[in-house]
């Protein structure tokens, strides 16, 4: 009886460590489990990286089609009468005459010789009664041309005849850009424009001036360039930087910059090209980089200091330490590019029903509503996303107050960056010039991301400074509406020869929304 009892136990205790060991192996293959789709999603958003399209444009609002017609019927909605409508075709000027209806016109005439001018069939002579007319666009390369400044010395003869001493005149001459060197207005200009607009390295503008005959060293340009942008640009610079912090809604970013002789650093090193620009308030736009060796928070609060607005900024810590004045406004883009992250991690057969989908569709319906509000002023807008958006806005924080997954999947960082952010994603319903994106700073910040990929790293702290301060003059000059090239040779023409400390009213003349020549604006057609 008592060995019966002794093997019953026994066995009670190998069936409870059995179920342990079941127990522990199905705990061990769930987290397996995870782990291996937590790598799977790795694999597919890394080939999706560097194979798939970065276009911020959703190939997965696609789905919506297949439901449509249950989404768009309504019963209340009336049919409209049938009426007969009349098209009156009108005849529109074609793209190609419209393009070139401005630019200079060189005429060539063909004309026939006297001998074949004589009618083929009568023998008398011929006149003209039409032509025909081939047009063709010709480009002129660039030229080199010598400019000589011939200044004219006068003297008295009557002086001379009848004086100890004679007065000498000199008729008055312009200044040069930079004093002793043969560098023109146009050729600096010219330059600045091809590197800074057109992304051409020094280097490359070297071989191009070899093949015109012309030896210019990249050293040679690159001291034209430093020189220009420190001695004159930077007036201009200062200047348009107290117009951007008395503004009230500023957008900022920043990227990476390698500078290879910087002290205490590494050639290896990064560091900051920082970007603050205006918003959509009704001013001038103006764009201005600023280079840091580092990316300190302190950097925006330097930069930004006697500003008090709102600052529209991706998600870094750095801008949230700002003074109180200044209220950060979230970037909804950034949000929704983690939820469609996620979606380029699953398999297609997974996107339907998939919370990263239901994640980006909140996103996409905030979207919408800008879109839709796009014409209304600030003061209709704000009141229209009280009314549409801030409901939204509800229903997506708790939606993702209750989604429950692991912080390190590609779900779970998209959600929690959302969370992390939403007090500042939350601030652009405060004013309705505010902005549901800081898509404007990064557009203005994309011309010195592809500048990079060409010369890749600054050689000096002096060249990376000189370098914001010339993509600000530019960029600036674009969203004015101007010229780049043709608006910094009007700057180093006009800056050398005009008195700017004592003669504060020049700036008028000088910025680019002030008066400025003609030939300064980019000619658009009607």
């Amino acid at each position: 009886m008592e060995n019966t009892e002794n093997k019953s136990q026994n066995q009670t205790e190998y069936i409870r460590q059995l179920e342990e060991i079941c127990l522990s192996q199905k705990k061990q293959i769930q987290v397996l489990d995870q782990k291996m789709n937590w790598l799977l999603e790795q694999i597919r958003l890394s080939k999706h990286k560097r194979f798939g399209t970065s276009s911020e444009k959703s190939e997965y609002d696609q789905l919506n089609l297949f439901n449509e017609a249950e989404k768009e019927a309504d019963e209340n909605v009336t049919e409209p009468e049938l009426e007969e409508i009349k098209y009156k075709r009108k005849k529109r000027v074609g793209k190609k005459e419209e393009m070139l209806k401005d630019l200079p016109v060189e005429t060539i005439e063909y004309f026939l010789s006297p001998e074949e001018q004589e009618c083929p069939k009568c023998g008398e002579p011929m006149h003209i009664i039409g032509k025909d007319v081939r047009r063709e666009l010709k480009i002129i390369p660039a030229q080199a041309v010598v400019v000589e400044h011939l200044r004219y010395v006068y003297g008295c003869r009557s002086c001379e005849k009848n004086s100890d001493s004679t007065p000498i005149v000199k008729a008055p001459v312009s200044e040069p850009v930079i004093k002793g060197s043969m560098a023109s207005p146009s050729t600096v200009a010219y330059i600045m424009s091809q590197k800074y607009v057109n992304a051409l390295p020094l280097y490359r503008q070297e071989q191009e001036f070899e093949r015109l005959g012309i030896d210019i060293s990249r050293q040679t340009m690159a001291n034209w360039v430093i020189r220009c942008a420190m001695d004159w640009l930077f007036i201009v610079y200062c200047v348009m930087k107290e117009m951007l912090i008395s503004r009230k809604l500023l957008c900022a970013d920043e990227t990476v910059i390698q500078v290879l002789k910087e002290p205490g650093k590494p050639p290896q090193s990064d560091s900051r090209m920082w970007l603050y620009r205006t918003g959509d308030d009704g001013g001038p736009p103006i764009v201005l980089y600023e280079y840091q060796p580092d990316r300190k928070a302190k950097r925006p609060k330097e930069f930004l200091e006697g500003f008090k607005g709102f600052l529209h900024a991706d998600g870094y810590e750095g801008y949230h330490s700002l003074p109180e004045d200044i209220i950060i406004c979230g970037c909804w883009s950034h949000a929704r590019r983690k939820f469609k992250e996620v979606l380029k991690s699953l398999k297609p057969s997974e996107y339907l029903g998939s919370k990263a989908l239901a994640g980006k569709t909140y996103c996409d319906q905030l979207f919408q509503i800008e879109k839709n509000l796009s014409e209304c002023t600030p003061e209709e807008r704000y009141e229209k996303r009280l009314e549409l958006a801030k409901p939204i806005l509800d229903v997506f924080y708790a939606w993702l107050k209750s989604v429950d997954v692991l912080p390190q999947s590609a779900l779970g960082k998209a959600v929690n960056y959302t969370l992390g952010q939403w007090e500042y994603l939350d601030n652009y319903l405060l004013d309705g010039r505010c902005e549901i994106s800081n898509n404007r700073a990064e557009r203005s910040i994309k011309p010195f991301v592809i500048g990079r990929k060409n010369f890749l790293f600054a050689d000096t702290v002096r060249g990376a400074k000189a370098s914001a301060i010339i993509y600000s003059i530019t960029e600036t000059a674009k969203e004015n509406g101007l010229n780049p090239m043709n608006y910094l040779s009007y700057l180093f023409e006009k800056m050398p020869n005009v008195d700017l400390k004592s003669n504060l009213d020049i700036f008028g003349l000088l910025l680019p929304w002030g008066k400025l020549p003609e030939n300064c604006y980019v000619k658009k057609s009607d």
